[in-house]
C-alpha cells in the first residue's frame, strides 16, 4: 500500500528517456504455499504370475457321470482289400446316341467315276412357286427309286461294349459339429499376484488465479536526460521557387569585335508566347514527366475514347481530353426525355491505355478497384511556348526532328484502336498522341458499365507499317505476318519522334501558367 510519509504531490513531468545498466539480481523469494494434491497416478502394470503351489490331497470320488453324448464321428477308415467279382449283371438299358464327331481330316481325292445313267427331268409343274412344296418332287423319287439306284434304310447294328467306369465324384459336404461336452471342474486356485510397481506421477496443478493488483506507488525519481536522437530523414524537395523580377538593365558594354559573316538562323524570342499544350501518357502506373520548357497543368488517366448506344467518341492522345483527373470505370451517364439520366449503363463502355504489355487474356474480369487502377495508365497534361510536330520515319529507326525543332520523345507511330461493332478511335499523325512511348498488344483495356475491365481478344491496335524495301512491283507486302514482338520491332512496327520548336527564353514559361 501506499506509505503515509508520502504526500499526494502532482505528477512530475515525464523525463527524457535514458535506458539505465541491468540492476543487481534481486534476493531469492520465499518459498511458496504447498500445492494442491496432484490427481491420482494411472494403474500399475498386472503383477507377475506367483510360482505354482504344492499338489493337494486326493479329493473324494466323484459321482459316476451319467452317459455322455455321442462323439463326433470317428476319421475315414481305410480302404478294404477288394471284394469278390459278383455275378454278372442284367443286360443294361439302350444308351443314348453318342455326340456327333468332329470332322475328320479331307481325303484324297479319289478316282473319277464311271458315267452316270441317264438323268430324270423333273417337272417343274410338281413344285407349288408360292409355298415351294415339294412332296410330288419326293413322291416321284419314292416311285422311281427302283431306276434311280436309291437303296432302302439299312436294320439297326449290334449294341456296343459296356463304356469305362466313370470318375469318383467329390467328396460331400462336412457334417454338423457335435453338442458341446460339460464344463470340467474348477482347478484349484492360483497365489496371490505380487504388489504391482508404482504408478507414475500425476501432472501438475493448474496455475492458480493471478492475484490483485496492488496499490500504486509513489512517483519515480525524475530521470536522467536521454542522449540526442539520431538525425530525421531528409524532407521531401520544396517547390521550385518564382522567378524574381526583371533585374535593372545592365551597363553598356564593351564594343564587340566585328563578326564574321554568318548564315545561321536566330532562334525566335519569346517573351510573350502563345502557350501550347501536349499531353504525355506514361503506359505505366507513375505519373510520367513533363518535357523541358513544359510545366504541369495537371495529372490524371489516360482515356482513349468512350462507346454509348453503340457509338464511340474518340479522345485525341495528344490533347488535354484524354487526361482525366479520377478514373471511373464508365465516366458518363446517358439522360433521355423522361428528365432521368442513368449512371453505369450495362452497355456503356470506357476504354483506357493500359499499363500491361502482355496480359492473361483468359483472366476473368476484374471488379475490384484495387486491381483495376494498377493496369490503368498514368498521364500529364503540359504546357509551355513552343510548338510541337510529331515525325514519322516508315522504317525501325527513330526519324530526326526538322530543323529548328529538337526532340522531347521518341516512340512508335499508333494509328488507332477498334472494338466490336462500329467502335473505334484513330489518332492525328501530327499529334503527339500518335507517338507512344511503349508497344503493347492490346495497347487498351476495355471497361464496362456494369463496374469491369478486362482484356479482350476482338480490341485490335493498328500502327503505322514499316515500308520494306522489294523489287516485287505491284502490292508488295501483301500477307507479311509477323510473329512475335521482337520481330514485330525490328521489321513491322514504324518509329516516330515528338519534337519541340527552339525558343529562346525572356520570361520562363511558369510566367504565363
Amino acid at each position: 500500500g501506499i506509505n503515509a510519509e508520502y504526500g499526494g504531490g502532482a505528477k512530475g513531468a515525464q523525463g527524457d528517456t535514458v535506458t539505465g545498466d541491468a540492476g543487481a539480481d534481486g534476493a531469492d523469494g520465499a518459498d511458496g504455499s504447498k500445492g494442491e494434491p496432484g490427481e491420482d497416478g494411472v494403474d500399475g502394470l498386472p503383477g507377475v504370475d506367483g510360482p505354482v503351489g504344492p499338489v493337494g490331497p486326493p479329493g473324494d470320488d466323484g459321482v459316476d457321470g451319467g452317459v455322455g453324448d455321442q462323439g463326433p464321428q470317428g476319421p475315414k477308415g481305410e480302404t478294404g482289400a477288394p471284394g469278390v467279382q459278383g455275378p454278372p449283371g442284367d443286360d443294361g438299358s439302350d444308351g443314348s446316341n453318342g455326340e456327333v464327331g468332329d470332322e475328320g481330316p479331307k481325303g484324297e481325292q479319289g478316282e473319277k467315276g464311271a458315267p452316270g445313267a441317264p438323268g430324270y427331268e423333273v417337272d417343274p409343274d410338281n413344285v407349288d412357286p408360292q409355298s415351294g412344296d415339294m412332296s410330288s418332287y419326293f413322291n416321284f423319287l419314292e416311285q422311281n427309286k427302283d431306276e434311280l439306284g436309291i437303296l432302302p434304310q439299312g436294320d439297326a447294328g449290334d449294341f456296343g461294349d459296356d463304356g469305362a467306369d466313370g470318375r469318383n465324384g467329390a467328396d460331400g459336404a462336412p457334417g454338423k459339429d457335435g453338442a458341446a461336452g460339460a464344463d470340467g471342474a474348477d482347478g484349484i486356485p492360483g497365489l496371490p499376484g505380487t504388489s504391482g510397481m508404482k504408478g507414475v506421477a500425476g501432472a501438475d496443478g493448474a496455475s492458480g488465479d493471478q492475484g490483485a493488483v496492488g496499490d500504486v506507488g509513489p512517483d519515480g525519481v525524475d530521470g536522467i536526460s536521454g542522449a540526442d536522437g539520431d538525425a530525421g530523414d531528409d524532407g521531401d524537395e520544396g517547390d521550385e521557387g518564382e522567378y524574381g523580377e526583371t533585374g535593372d538593365d545592365g551597363d553598356q558594354g564593351p564594343e564587340g569585335e566585328d563578326g564574321g559573316c554568318g548564315c545561321t538562323i536566330p532562334e525566335t524570342t519569346c517573351k510573350m508566347c502563345d502557350m501550347h499544350v501536349l499531353t504525355r501518357h506514361s503506359q505505366t502506373d507513375a505519373i510520367p514527366t513533363c518535357p523541358d520548357g513544359f510545366s504541369s497543368l495537371w495529372t490524371g488517366y489516360s482515356l482513349v475514347y468512350l462507346e454509348g448506344n453503340g457509338h464511340s467518341v474518340e479522345q485525341e492522345l495528344g490533347s488535354s481530353g484524354s487526361c482525366l483527373e479520377e478514373f471511373q470505370t464508365v465516366p458518363m451517364m446517358q439522360c433521355s426525355g423522361d428528365e432521368a439520366c442513368r449512371h453505369g449503363l450495362r452497355t456503356d463502355k470506357a476504354f483506357w491505355l493500359a499499363t500491361d504489355g502482355s496480359p492473361d487474356m483468359t483472366e476473368k474480369p476484374m471488379n475490384n478497384l484495387d486491381d483495376m487502377i494498377p493496369r490503368i495508365s498514368r498521364c500529364n497534361v503540359c504546357g509551355g511556348p513552343s510548338k510541337v510536330v510529331t515525325r514519322h520515319s516508315f522504317t525501325s529507326e527513330t526519324p530526326a526532328c526538322p530543323d529548328g525543332f529538337h526532340e522531347i520523345w521518341t516512340g512508335y507511330s499508333y494509328l488507332m484502336g477498334t472494338s466490336s461493332g462500329d467502335s473505334g478511335s484513330g489518332q492525328e499523325l501530327s499529334s503527339a498522341g500518335s507517338c507512344l512511348e511503349n508497344f503493347y498488344i492490346p495497347t487498351f483495356i476495355e471497361c464496362l458499365g456494369r463496374g469491369t475491365c478486362a482484356f479482350y481478344i476482338n480490341n485490335i491496335d493498328y500502327w503505322l507499317a514499316q515500308n520494306q524495301e522489294t523489287t516485287q512491283p505491284g502490292m508488295w507486302g501483301m500477307g507479311s505476318v509477323y510473329d512475335g514482338v521482337a520481330q514485330i520491332l525490328d521489321e513491322g512496327v514504324a518509329r516516330c519522334a515528338v519534337c519541340a520548336k527552339n525558343v529562346r527564353y525572356i520570361y520562363s514559361p511558369k510566367d504565363q501558367l
